[in-house]
């Protein structure tokens, strides 16, 4: 246990709390006062997310985006997913191999250097997604969105989390006209109209909160992205639905192939 707890407090500060096994029963928590008051966190997040998760997962395959140290993937293989977990930052995949020792000796979760940006760059498709907790971070959150579309399989499932805005239920909400006329301008004051704020400093300290999206954004964008089927399933929390079989949205047609850097 010595070891164990010099070897987590080496990787430190942690974000995701892992109780890892100490080799004698017991277990070591990685991160047991989480910084920003969270508690045993993701594992409270998780249980919200659970039940919307199949229980038999196997032979698909699962992607988890800005996998931290890797508490979601983990639960993902568990389940029988092949799982692919990317995050950018170097510590924080040390983490979740110290902890795959452990928790995942089979190595069943592929941990990867990568962002989100990243996957227009890639080819591989995947049944089941997870984007949690990352979309406010991110200085280009519709090109992210859209990244992640091309590499959820038709008839796949993306869930997706982030902090929001305040604003009405959408499905208590009329509905936004297909085309809003020029001179209508009036209607984007409603409260019920989609709307993305941008945090130019800080929220809650931390200078990469740059969006909240309300809710009513949340599901504009991600039918914007070709899904459908979008459920709020918590407050913060969505799964939304690829078509099995859709054509590209017009702007996609070739203008993510050449974000890439890719030719035709």
């Amino acid at each position: 246990m010595p070891e164990l707890q010099q070897r987590i407090d080496e990787l430190a500060p942690w974000f995701h709390n892992l109780h890892l096994p100490d080799g004698t029963g017991g277990r070591v928590q990685t991160c047991p006062d989480h910084p920003l008051g969270l508690g045993d966190f993701p594992a409270w997040k998780f249980e919200e997310l659970s039940p919307h998760l199949p229980a038999d997962l196997a032979g698909l395959a699962a992607l988890d985006i800005g996998c931290n140290a890797g508490y979601y993937a983990f639960a993902l293989a568990e389940r029988g997913a092949r799982v692919t977990a990317i995050d950018h930052d170097p510590r924080y995949l040390a983490q979740a191999r110290l902890a795959q020792e452990s928790l995942d000796p089979r190595q069943r979760v592929r941990f990867e250097q990568a962002d989100v940006y990243d996957l227009l760059h890639r080819e591989q498709a995947f049944d089941v997604v997870l984007f949690l907790g990352v979309l406010y971070h991110l200085r280009y959150p519709l090109l992210a969105l859209d990244a992640i579309a091309r590499r959820v399989k038709p008839g796949g499932t993306l869930f997706l989390q982030t902090l929001t805005a305040p604003g009405p239920d959408p499905a208590r909400s009329p509905a936004i006209p297909d085309d809003v006329g020029l001179n209508d301008r009036e209607l984007m004051t409603q409260p019920h109209f989609p709307r993305l704020a941008f945090i130019e400093h800080r929220w809650a300290g931390d200078p990469t909160n740059w969006f909240a999206f309300d809710a009513a954004a949340v599901e504009a964008v991600l039918r914007s992205c070709g899904y459908e089927q979008v459920e709020r399933l918590t407050d913060e929390l969505w799964r939304a639905r690829k078509p099995g079989e859709a054509e590209a949205p017009w702007w996609d047609r070739g203008t993510l192939d050449r974000i890439a850097g890719k030719r035709g």
